[in-house]
Order: C-alpha cells, then sequence, then structure tokens
C-alpha cells in the first residue's frame, strides 16, 4: 500500500491484534464457530467443520507479525487436536482437508520442524487422494464417495484446498499428489470456469466415464449467477495452482476471474454476496470475498507483472480497513460477512475465513517479501 496508507494500517492491524488477545482467552484451544451469530462467535465445542483451522491459522499469523512466542505456542497447541482429528477419522470426508491441514499443521511444521505436525498433515494428504474420483479426475467436495448426492460434485473453493496436494509432493517425493491437484485444477479451468469469466460455485461429473454434466450453485442466487466468493476463491485458487505448476492457462484463468470480479464491484470496492447484485439493490456485502481477493490479486499481480491488479486489491483492502473492521461490540476482526444467504446462515456477520483472510492481508500488506502459506516456500 502507498505510504499515505501506512496510518489506518497499523491502526487496523493493531486493532485485529487486540480482539485476537481477547479471543485467545474466550477460545484458547477451542474454536469458534463458522460466523458471528449477533456479531460475536461462540465456542464451537469440537474441532469438527470446514473452518477450525482458521483460528490458528490467524494465531500464526498474529506471531509473524510481532514475533512474540506467546502466540507461537497458542498456535502450536491446536497441532495435537489436528492430529488426532485426523488419525481418528472425525469429520475428514470433505476437500476442506486442504484448508485444515495446511493452516494448522503445515504451517508449525515450517516454522518449528514438528514431526506430529508433518505426519498429520501427510495422513490429510493421503486422505485427500482417496476422493480423486477416476476417469473424471477431479477430487469429490462433500460427504461420503458413495452418496448419490454428493459423488461426482467439486465446487470453487477446492482451488485452495490444492496447495496440501502440491505440499505432498515437495516433502516426500511422491509426484500423486501434484499430479491429482494438477488434473483437478485444469478439469475446474475447463469447466467451472464459464466463457465471460464468470465461475459456477460447484460442477458435476459422471464419476464413472468423467463426462462434464452440469454446474449449479450451493450459496449463489442462482445457478447462472456469480457467487462472490466463489469468484474470490478462483483468483486465489487459479493463482496459486498456476504457482504450483508453472501452467499459464491456469495463469489465464486468474486473470479472467480477476477481471469479471474486478469490473462487478460497486464504488467503495467490496462486493454484494452474488455479483449479479450492485449498488441499489438493497442486498448485503461479503466482505470475505473482498478480503480473499485481495491476497490473489497481488498474487496476480507478481505473476503477471502487471501492477494494476495490485492496485486493485489496495482499493479492497483500504476500503476494508475503513468501513468494514469490527467494533467493540463485536469479536470478529471484519464485519459484513455473508455464509449462505439463501439458507439464510451467517448472513451480515462476522466469519471465521473472512477474519482469516483480512489479517492474511494485513500482514501481506506490512511485511513485503512475505510468503503465503498456500504457497512452497519457506519463510
Amino acid at each position: 500500500m502507498t505510504s499515505t496508507d501506512v496510518r489506518p494500517l497499523r491502526g487496523a492491524v493493531a486493532a485485529a491484534l487486540r480482539t485476537i488477545d481477547a479471543n485467545l482467552t474466550e477460545f484458547g484451544a477451542g474454536y469458534p464457530g463458522d460466523t458471528t451469530v449477533g456479531q460475536r462467535y461462540r465456542p464451537r465445542g469440537a474441532n469438527v467443520g470446514w473452518t477450525t483451522s482458521f483460528w490458528p491459522g490467524m494465531v500464526w499469523l498474529a506471531y509473524e507479525l510481532t514475533g512474540e512466542e506467546t502466540y507461537r505456542r497458542q498456535a502450536e497447541a491446536h497441532v495435537a487436536g489436528f492430529a488426532e482429528r485426523i488419525h481418528g477419522r472425525v469429520d475428514i470426508d470433505t476437500h476442506d482437508l486442504g484448508f485444515l491441514y495446511t493452516l494448522s499443521c503445515v504451517v508449525p511444521w515450517r516454522r518449528t520442524g514438528d514431526e506430529t505436525a508433518r505426519a498429520a498433515a501427510l495422513a490429510a494428504a493421503d486422505h485427500l487422494l482417496t476422493r480423486v474420483l477416476e476417469p473424471a479426475g477431479i477430487i469429490q467436495a462433500w460427504g461420503d464417495l458413495d452418496n448419490a448426492g454428493q459423488r461426482g460434485r467439486t465446487i470453487i473453493d477446492s482451488l485452495m484446498n490444492t496447495p496440501l496436494l502440491f505440499w505432498a509432493t515437495r516433502v516426500t517425493g511422491d509426484v500423486r499428489y501434484a499430479d491429482a491437484a494438477r488434473r483437478h485444477a485444469e478439469q475446474l479451468r475447463l469447466h467451472i470456469l464459464r466463457p465471460d469469466g464468470t465461475t459456477f460455485h460447484t460442477f458435476y461429473w459422471d464419476a464413472v466415464t468423467g463426462a462434464p454434466l452440469r454446474g449449479e450453485t450451493e450459496q449463489g442466487s442462482a445457478d447462472d449467477s456469480c457467487w462472490a466468493r466463489g469468484q474470490a476463491w478462483g483468483i486465489y485458487g487459479f493463482t496459486l495452482n498456476y504457482r504450483h505448476t508453472g501452467d499459464p492457462a491456469l495463469l489465464d484463468a486468474a486473470r479472467r476471474c480477476a477481471d469479471r470480479f474486478l469490473s462487478r464491484l460497486p464504488a467503495d470496492h467490496v462486493p454484494y454476496w452474488d455479483l449479479v447484485f450492485g449498488d441499489g439493490s438493497g442486498e448485503e456485502r461479503d466482505s470475505s470475498a473482498a478480503a480473499i481477493a485481495f491476497g490473489g490479486l497481488h498474487e496476480l499481480a507478481a505473476a503477471l507483472g502487471d501492477e494494476s491488479y495490485a492496485a486493485a486489491a489496495d482499493r479492497i483492502l483500504a476500503s476494508l480497513i475503513a468501513a468494514y473492521g469490527a467494533g467493540a461490540d463485536s469479536n470478529a476482526l471484519l464485519r459484513h460477512g455473508v455464509y449462505d444467504k439463501p439458507k439464510g446462515v451467517g448472513v451480515d456477520e462476522g466469519t471465521l475465513w473472512g477474519d482469516y483472510f483480512y489479517l492474511e492481508a494485513l500482514t501481506r500488506a506490512t511485511r513485503p517479501g512475505w510468503t503465503a502459506p498456500w504457497l512452497n516456500e519457506e519463510h
């Protein structure tokens, strides 16, 4: 960000750290819920669901921002619970093992050489391989592989889960992980990305023949609309998969996602929950989509050598800092997120992933040269 933005940026970091400190007192080694309820997170009660790793992920970011050992110890304390989860096979029938184990276990392995974390992350990568459906070549998103309603289905979010597989190849030398991730990303490029640069939220393949079937939505406004958070996952996810593979087609896919996303932003640069909506629609924003897009746009700018994408990202972050930070009545970092508007879940609330990616954005903005945990590069 520009020098004129330094003061609000520092204030945003300080506010975020104060909230994390308070949440460490409240949640400690436990986990907040997916979203706030009435602007406050409530205890989850167990390490289940797809979002729990965003909490230790934030604590690791706090450690990187400050170097304070208290944060490191608090973040490391979560490794044992995630190891128990994967080895005990607790709620692991999901592609979101990538989200879960990159932040909870790959990060501490890189930071401290924690062998328990390494073993748990590799076990998660092994289980993710079991979710690859041949000959479709995709990683099934949700549910038991025999679930007729979920069989052959993947979602745009999955592009953020493949980094765990690329990491597993890096540390073991076994190319099966990276090969599965590469093939999956290519299938999404071909089918979940539409010709106009928008994306489907979900897509189905015939799990037996491998034939592409249809695109749908689960959390967007309509099957043919463009769910904002999904488009943000596309920007960041296609760019990350390009970084891991060097495939220029994936970089082009990321650029197309970015161009469409940016063309649909309202005046304050924070999208409505579906890109079909604009100013005057009366619909809610999704600040989490904006926070996710920030990281993707910066990675894309670096990959393309085009600073216009970084400048667009900085305008988004400046708006989040100015108008979307949570106040004293909330224990979230970021207000005005949307989890699932069609189902009425987490509408105009804080979201755990939104908070994580907002803090990731603040970290990226304040630490030049910082490397995101989704990349196979040591800090």
